[in-house]
């Protein structure tokens, strides 16, 4: 696919992206004979698409990942809904983070610094390092290690990215190789770079992927995301509060995300009130968990990140 057809995509209407989105689910149930089901997390975009494809589908099977760091109104949301089978990793976020280490920055940095941690390839680290050719002669996909993150390499804890992988991919993957089952998942373009070169790379329909995964809201946004639950009335979680409209736009007045409660990828980027201050807030007995028996309180104040309270931004550890 090429970048102006996903733009043009991205454009539709939104009547035109629901037609389009039920194409693409009849496309996934044909071509693997009915066997697949729907990844929900119950959060906004998987409560979408399940709505979406039982309008297909009525009885399809969805899969709840229950990994441990979900908000309690998010389990009991999930346990509202029919058909929904509960899978779960075999490794706690407790045993991941001391195994393997934390996630903070991102998937990418905290993978390129594990990588310059560990290595044995002198050609990978150099790559990590300063950019260039990959050990096998290609070109670096995502690039090198932010010269911003460098002072991470010799930080005094484990540094991973890892949990993804160990604490919900795995326990889906072991799913659909019990089920022979393949997934559609509420992902979009619009949310990242990386989805975005994947949704370029494979399509909506990843027939060719090594995990091969539909993501027929791959070309929605936010805004299609929001309209489709508001004007059909969907059911979602109760801590998104009200979906209302300012400025010409909708918002959720609730909490902006209900992802993992615990990970710290892309915190720093957050402004004002970011997750973890909220989370003393709203949830104050996860907070006490997480900050100090997980001991993310020491990664936070490390890479300068707020978790108490809202204050002015301060640097990180080992930059001037």
């Amino acid at each position: 696919m090429e970048r102006w057809q996903l733009t043009q995509m991205q454009r539709l209407p939104l009547e035109k992206k629901i037609d389009e989105s039920i194409r693409l689910i009849l496309e996934w149930h044909g071509h693997w004979a009915g066997l697949i089901y729907v990844s929900f997390s119950g959060g906004l975009d998987s409560s979408l698409l399940l709505h979406l494809a039982r309008q297909a589908y009525p009885d399809i099977p969805a899969v709840f990942a229950d990994t441990g760091l979900e908000y309690p109104e998010i389990r009991e949301f999930v346990g509202t809904h029919r058909l929904v089978e509960t899978v779960r990793p075999k490794m706690s976020f407790r045993e991941v983070l001391e195994k393997y280490g934390y996630p903070v920055v991102s998937k990418e940095q905290a993978k390129y610094i594990e990588e310059i941690r560990h290595s044995k390839s002198e050609k990978l680290i150099n790559l990590r390092l300063n950019g260039g050719m990959l050990p096998n002669g290609k070109a670096g996909r995502f690039g090198k290690l932010s010269e911003k993150w460098k002072f991470l390499i010799d930080a005094p804890f484990k540094i991973s990215a890892k949990c993804c992988d160990m604490i919900k991919k795995a326990p889906l993957i072991a799913y659909e190789r019990r089920s022979g089952r393949w997934p559609m998942t509420g992902e979009m373009a619009a949310e990242s770079r990386r989805r975005t070169t994947n949704c370029l790379m494979y399509g909506f329909n990843g027939f060719a992927r090594k995990r091969p995964k539909s993501l027929p809201l791959g070309f929605w946004t936010k805004q299609d995301a929001l309209r489709y639950i508001k004007e059909f009335s969907v059911p979602y979680c109760s801590l998104y509060g009200e979906i209302s409209e300012e400025s010409g736009k909708l918002r959720a007045t609730g909490l902006p995300g209900t992802g993992c409660v615990y990970c710290m990828f892309g915190v720093h980027l957050e402004k004002n009130e970011n997750k973890f201050v909220r989370l003393k807030r709203t949830h104050p007995h996860l907070w006490e968990y997480c900050i100090y028996t997980l001991g993310l309180g020491k990664v936070l104040d490390y890479i300068g990140v707020p978790y108490s309270s809202v204050r002015k931004e301060t640097k990180p550890c080992g930059l001037a």
